[in-house]
């Protein structure tokens, strides 16, 4: 029997590796094709890159002014996007340098990255670089979630490569450029630019440059405004990395790399300060587009012109100070300031500013702002005597109020002119309105938007008071009374079931005049003709004209004290009713944008209100969307002429300083002086000041709508008709003027001294002379309440 030869060692060591060569490479074919269908499958999961065609930035809500100035910026990103032409080139430089500098030679994936990042794990297991190339935070940032996952990473490789087969370099770099979260919740490179240096992209040096395109990596750990020594070290890595690929000379590196950063918290981008405006904006903004106006990115230009807003704001505050001085000093006893607290902690609210007093002498008081100026406060700029100093004996100064180290309040009334001052307790409201169509003019809702946010002027409940009578008259006039009729001012009892005791109304003045003509009665605002000339009339009458004025049924209580305002309007709806007197008799209805861009530039909306053809006739033709006419041209003639009384010889006088004599207006004084409202307006401009608490206190003795409020709707005006040429009021067909008795409206010959022009319509003209003047009657006012009281 043949004896086996044993096999070579070699020969086994060869067999064995074949096999496991077949294993391997059947391992290895299958791992192959479980791989390509696991992507073939997966490629399925992948979001369309083609929405990359047609991004949409998450930009802030921006609101203007008429006069394009920004005036408010609602939302938590702030971005600017740019394209790839406006992003200079060294910039660009910079983020290669410091983010991928491979990026215009790899396919979308940099692989030698990606095995250094793997190896970096395999060795320390800690993933301290990810790999990742631009493109591929292009595809991370745009098409997937925020999870940490390897099947993540893989998503990213593949839509990385599709990217970069679709899309140019250039392209690429856009969408990365503008997308990139930069800390401070900026977002993009324009607007990292604008947030930590307050530039432009053309304006920013290298060392800028290098310090913004250090901030993707990490840009909390990196903020040179929370963390400036981890940032500078960043900087400088960025900067080494560009000398190293020779994107920037030596010299270049050096200066810029010795050169300190100045990266701060840059002062707000609000070019005019109008919070109401911007806020009443908003709300309408996001009742239009939902949460989503404040990623649109769009622009909202409002009807405010800046030059009105400021002096709205300027006449409210001016005329709460005046109220404020006319009464006592609530500062008392001062806040201490102590030594050594940082000054910029003093705080501005409106016009005031807070000081610290440095010392108090015979001259006055000397004081320190909080950018440590000084200001120097004369006596007679105190406006409360109990503050006064005095000498003593010995000739020095004794202070009973005033000490050094009080923290106090100044306000500036010109260049070099300081006053002791203190924040109103009592507030105010304005609202402007443009008659003709109704665009809001200027809004002021409180003394100071960030002490009180409540719009005052839009949302406040507050009585009208004696501002509504003109309704009460025009519904009287539409009912075939006259300037000229006569109404008896004495003393009503009024019986209301709801009420306690019975209604015994009076007038201001507590005096009676007897039979008064509506002229007279509506220029001294006399309520007890007001009361019987509703009772004439019907509540129901009166409800119904001042429903076609605008006003809700809600906000008009179906009593006779409708005839002294007991209803409730803010402001806003008070300048759109008299809007009505000054447009020639339409219903307007206030608005405040005038149109809304998207981020490009398109116009989304643009306002078309009904609206007033001033230069036309009848006030309507060629006027596509027409407002309604709510009281005839004849019975809008005659209250105008009523209301210009006002001005010229009734309770509004205070108003002739500004010499113009197409002013017209009604005070407004509610029980107890709780309101304070003048309501006014020109051929041009509709507008209503108001004065009161919020609690609803009294404002006091003697502070009624002319005293109170009208200074407020003065210096408006003072700016707002400054170019504006007066206009004399057309008497309209159909008014005829008489000379009357103005005892009895009746005729008088023109000789007669006694009598007065007066206007009516055709209809109601009188006919009948007024007979001879019969032995006066001594009205006892004092018997007359005996009798009825």
């Amino acid at each position: 029997m043949p004896i086996r030869k044993k096999p070579k060692p070699q020969r086994l060591i060869a067999t064995l590796f074949k096999w496991l060569f077949f294993v391997f490479s059947l391992l290895l074919i299958g791992l192959t094709v479980a791989c390509y269908f696991f992507i073939l499958e997966l490629s399925k999961e992948l979001p369309d890159i083609g929405k990359l065609e047609h991004v949409q930035y998450q930009m802030p809500l921006s609101i203007y002014t008429q006069d394009n100035l920004l005036i408010g910026q609602y939302g938590e990103k702030r971005r600017v996007p740019v394209t790839i032409d406006q992003i200079p080139h060294r910039q660009i430089q910079a983020f290669l340098a410091a983010e991928d500098e491979r990026f215009y030679s790899h396919p979308g994936v940099d692989y030698k990255g990606l095995l250094r990042a793997a190896n970096q794990l395999w060795t320390t297991g800690k993933k301290t670089q990810g790999g990742s190339t631009i493109t591929m935070q292009v595809a991370r940032n745009f098409l997937l979630s925020k999870e940490k996952t390897f099947l993540r990473k893989l998503k990213e490789i593949l839509l990385a490569i599709q990217i970069e087969q679709r899309y140019s370099k250039d392209q690429i770099l856009e969408l990365y450029l503008n997308k990139i979260y930069m800390g401070q919740r900026a977002y993009g490179l324009a607007a990292a630019a604008q947030t930590y240096y307050g530039k432009n992209l053309d304006g920013l040096k290298l060392y800028q440059q290098a310090m913004i395109a250090g901030l993707p990596k990490a840009p909390s750990v990196y903020n040179p405004i929370v963390n400036a020594e981890r940032a500078l070290e960043r900087r400088n890595y960025v900067l080494r990395r560009m000398l190293t690929l020779n994107f920037i000379q030596p010299a270049e590196y050096q200066q810029a790399i010795n050169t300190a950063d100045d990266s701060a918290i840059q002062p707000s981008a609000i070019e005019f300060n109008a919070p109401f405006i911007a806020e009443m904006a908003r709300q309408e903004l996001v009742d239009r587009y939902g949460e989503d106006a404040y990623t649109l990115g769009l622009k909202v230009y409002t009807t405010v012109s800046s030059a009105l807003q400021q002096a709205s704001d300027k006449a409210v505050q001016n005329a709460l100070h005046e109220y404020d001085d006319r009464h006592s000093y609530r500062g008392l006893p001062h806040k201490k300031y102590s030594p050594g607290t940082a000054l910029h902690t003093l705080k501005s609210l409106g016009d005031c500013r807070q000081a610290v007093v440095a010392s108090v002498t015979s001259a006055g008081i000397t004081t320190t702002l909080a950018d440590g100026s000084s200001i120097s406060i004369p006596w007679n700029n105190v406006p409360w005597k109990t503050l006064q100093t005095r000498a003593n004996s010995a000739g020095g100064i004794i202070s009973p109020a005033i000490k050094p180290n009080d923290i106090i309040w100044i306000r500036q009334l010109s260049e070099q002119n300081w006053v002791l001052s203190q924040i109103p307790a009592a507030e105010g409201a304005f609202a402007a309105v443009n008659p003709y169509n109704g665009a809001i003019l200027a809004i002021t809702g409180s003394y100071d938007f960030y002490l009180s946010r409540f719009n005052r002027a839009t949302q406040a409940k507050r009585q009208p008071g004696s501002g509504f009578k003109p309704f009460i008259y025009t519904s009287a006039l539409e009912k075939g009374f006259t300037p000229a009729s006569i109404i008896n001012d004495a003393p009503i009892v009024i019986e209301d079931p709801s009420l306690e005791n019975d209604w015994r109304p009076e007038n201001y003045t507590r005096k009676f005049l007897g039979p008064t003509a509506l002229r007279t009665a509506l220029r001294q605002s006399i309520n007890l003709v007001s009361i019987r000339l509703l009772q004439d009339i019907g509540i129901a009458n009166a409800q119904e004209t001042a429903m076609r004025f605008g006003f809700s049924r809600e906000q008009l209580p179906a009593t006779l004290s409708l005839a002294l305002g007991s209803g409730y309007a803010p402001p806003l709806r008070m300048a759109a009713a008299y809007a009505v007197f000054a447009n020639g008799g339409y219903l307007i209805k206030p608005y405040l944008i005038e149109r809304i861009e998207d981020h490009t530039g398109a116009t989304l909306f643009k306002a078309n209100p009904e609206s007033v053809c001033r230069e036309c006739p009848d006030g309507m033709q060629n006027d596509s969307n027409p407002a309604p006419r709510v009281i005839s041209a004849q019975i809008h003639f005659l209250m105008n002429s009523l209301l210009r009384d006002v001005v010229e010889r009734g309770t509004a006088t205070l108003a002739k300083q500004l010499e113009r004599s197409d002013l017209a207006g009604k005070t407004g004084t509610t029980n107890d002086q709780r309101d304070a409202w003048f309501n006014g307006f020109t051929p041009d401009i509709a507008a209503s000041a108001w004065i009161g608490f919020d609690n609803s206190q009294s404002l006091g003795k003697g502070e009624t709508g002319g005293k109170a409020a009208l200074p407020m709707w003065i210096a408006f005006m003072k700016t707002a008709l400054k170019d504006i040429p007066e206009k004399p009021l057309a008497v309209p067909e159909g008014i005829v003027q008489a000379y009357i008795n103005p005892n009895d409206g009746l005729l008088l010959e023109p000789n007669d001294k006694n009598g007065m022009w007066e206007y009516f319509t055709a209809e109601t003209a009188p006919q009948r002379y007024s007979q001879p003047k019969q032995p006066e009657f001594e009205f006892d006012e004092e018997w007359l309440k005996e009798t009825l009281f």
